[in-house]
């Protein structure tokens, strides 16, 4: 198991039960942390924990079904969680979705209020949720993971940049809470965005053999950039973009 910087800490990761969940959980948990997932799939998520525990003997991770579009829901897992061990040290938000159009006259505003629920909703409630326990912590994070497309909105991707846009404001909301917690002190948590283009897997490469995905991201380079931000100091990422793709 790892001895580094995420030795022994306690990681929540929101939507585990995902290609880039099922990674994120076997490295943090070969990282040496103790993982706490979280899905509103109970199927997948027992597989994504089973393979976590099973590539890291000795490992404590543990899943739980939750309905993060709750807010109550949320906050009694983020109790939970620093209740059975007794901190957190991080929240990875990994729950995703996309709906988009040909051209943006042909936009649904159905689209919009399915992804306002999945890409803002469930930050706002995982951030508030854990907000006080990450405070407490002498290494908390909260990670959004996000995309370019956020940053370059293209015609058809409206209601999705969007509310990416929006979920990236929210975090950067978060990183000034703590910001200002820390009173002037040197900061020990902080929130920032992990930005990608988009993300690809092995079963996506199955399916499209002779597809490039250039500029996409593996969700084990995902994992591998989300263990590192506890490599870094608080006040070095704090309210950042931290870019796994190409600036648009």
């Amino acid at each position: 198991m790892g001895n580094g910087a995420l030795n022994g800490a306690v990681i929540a990761v929101a939507g585990a039960g995902g290609p880039a969940g099922r990674a994120a959980l076997r490295r943090l948990a070969e990282a040496g942390a103790t993982v706490v997932g979280a899905d509103n799939d109970p199927e997948r998520l027992a597989e994504a924990v089973d393979a976590a525990r099973y590539a890291h003997g000795g490992a404590t991770v543990t899943g739980e079904t939750v309905d993060l579009l709750d807010l109550d829901s949320t906050r009694d897992w983020a109790a939970r969680t620093e209740k059975e061990f007794g901190r957190v040290d991080g929240l990875v938000h990994l729950v995703g979705g996309w709906r988009g159009s040909e051209t943006f006259i042909k936009t649904s505003l159905d689209d919009w209020d399915f992804l306002e629920l999945l890409l803002i909703r469930t930050v706002q409630h995982t951030s508030l949720a854990f907000y006080e326990a990450l405070q407490r912590s002498e290494r908390g994070r909260y990670l959004l993971i996000s995309a370019a497309g956020a940053t370059k909105p293209t015609a058809g991707n409206a209601s999705y940049a969007a509310a990416k846009a929006a979920a990236e404001a929210w975090t950067l909301a978060l990183a000034d809470a703590f910001r200002k917690a820390g009173g002037g002190q040197e900061l020990t948590s902080a929130a920032a965005i992990l930005v990608v283009k988009a993300l690809v897997h092995d079963a996506m490469r199955a399916e499209r053999p002779n597809a490039k995905f250039a500029g996409f991201t593996d969700v084990e380079d995902l994992a591998e950039a989300i263990v590192g931000v506890w490599d870094r100091p608080a006040a070095e990422v704090n309210g950042n973009r931290l870019w796994l793709t190409e600036k648009p």
